[in-house]
């Protein structure tokens, strides 16, 4: 450790221009930049390496000679100590901004958090369930405490009076607090692992979801019933009734089909462009439109009233969420959801053709390796997509269905 030896004065700091680095004594250093800009410096070395932590501006109006000669007096004992003067004023910084927080619960984190990101939640049933669900479950633990507070204990305490009888909702409860509390701490309100983490922490706690979890399958009708509930179906009057129908022949989701824009369609070609923004997995999906489809468009193409394919009551909004399984109410059919018509022609065309199951998969949107995923950009899967569609909707308009398997090669 160098000398004390204290060569500067207070008239020195205030005169000197000359760039550069002049030394006190002890570590201690003024550092003049080129445009005359004065700073302290303390330097000291550690394993034949050289360390430099500044002390802040130099002048009266700042850092003082006497007040940087304490600065590195008490960066110098650090150092004796084995400390690092560095590390030391760091944990003091992070320590300052946890006790600044001490007022931020997980509450209000939670809800800065759900304010941060709603906007890009394309489902506004997705955006409503994180404060329902943290309000019933989350909140009435440590809700009011600080974030730097929550702990494994009240997480478990949260998530283990549901985790075996509703998994589902445990499960993305549990996926909610911890995206709040990374957010948390990437904003500095904490500090420390996640407690709500699931690999390497949790899954240690708790059972795996698959073990507790009993499938529940969407009420969906028999697909040899198809033939006779279409029949049944353009009897109703309404867009509700055509989205429906289309929403069958389609083998969409609800809300690829009622937020559908004529701008997405190409009915010369036959072809129905989802954007990926609106696809649940983020890819554009197209799909290819059977003849009954494109009847339903041609219909409806007469009655436009705004950019939307199947609009709703209000002026320039799309067709509500809830009318077609109020359609399928008033028709007695309470036994069925809109999306259980998917699970149908799943089962058909497992059961009743003989197309691949790639071919399948992709007629409802699912993700598939990239191999077949390259090969369907090339065109030959959405040709196969085309045949099945078209098989689908021949199958579709028979009220009775019989039980033939359909051949590939026969589709072609």
């Amino acid at each position: 450790m160098q000398r004390l030896r204290k060569k500067l004065t207070a008239r020195t700091v205030a005169t000197i221009t000359k760039p550069g680095l002049v030394a006190d004594g002890g570590g201690l250093y003024l550092h003049v930049s080129a445009s005359g800009a004065k700073s302290w410096i303390f330097r000291w070395s550690r394993d034949h390496k050289s360390h430099d932590m500044g002390l802040g501006t130099a002048g009266d109006d700042d850092v003082t000679l006497a007040e940087a000669r304490e600065l590195a007096t008490d960066a110098r004992r650090r150092v004796r100590e084995g400390g690092d003067p560095i590390e030391d004023r760091r944990a003091k910084r992070t320590q300052k901004m946890l006790e600044a927080a001490t007022g931020m619960t997980f509450r209000q984190c939670a809800e800065a958090y759900i304010k941060a990101y709603e906007a890009g939640w394309k489902n506004p049933k997705h955006a409503a369930q994180w404060p329902a669900s943290l309000g019933s479950y989350a909140f009435p633990i440590f809700g009011s405490l600080p974030i730097q507070a929550v702990d494994v204990g009240l997480v478990m305490k949260a998530l283990e009076p549901i985790w075996t009888t509703k998994p589902e909702t445990a499960s993305r409860v549990r996926g909610r607090i911890e995206a709040v509390i990374d957010w948390a701490t990437a904003r500095g309100y904490r500090q420390g692992e996640n407690p709500a983490r699931w690999r390497g922490h949790l899954e240690n706690l708790l059972p795996k979801k698959s073990r507790v979890a009993r499938v529940e399958h969407y009420p969906a009708l028999a697909y040899p019933e198809i033939g006779r509930f279409i029949t049944e179906l353009r009897q109703q009057e309404g867009i509700a009734a055509r989205a429906l129908e289309f929403t069958i022949l389609t083998a969409a989701r609800t809300g690829e089909v009622i937020g559908a824009t004529w701008s997405e369609m190409n009915v010369a070609e036959r072809l129905w462009v989802v954007p990926a923004e609106r696809m649940k997995a983020r890819r554009e999906h197209r799909v290819p439109l059977s003849e009954p489809a494109v009847a339903i468009l041609a219909a409806l193409r007469d009655l436009r009233q705004s950019e939307f394919v199947f609009p709703g009551q209000r002026i320039g909004r799309p067709l509500s969420n809830m009318a077609m399984l109020q359609l399928l109410r008033r028709m007695g059919r309470d036994d069925l959801t809109v999306h259980g018509f998917r699970a149908g022609f799943t089962d058909w065309a497992a059961e009743h053709t003989n197309f691949p199951d790639e071919v399948r998969q992709m007629a409802l949107a699912h993700v598939v390796s990239d191999k077949v995923e390259a090969a369907y950009r090339r065109g030959d899967l959405f040709a196969k997509r085309r045949q099945l569609a078209e098989t689908w909707a021949r199958y579709c308009t028979v009220p009775l269905a019989t039980g033939e398997v359909v051949a590939l090669a026969a589709a072609r």
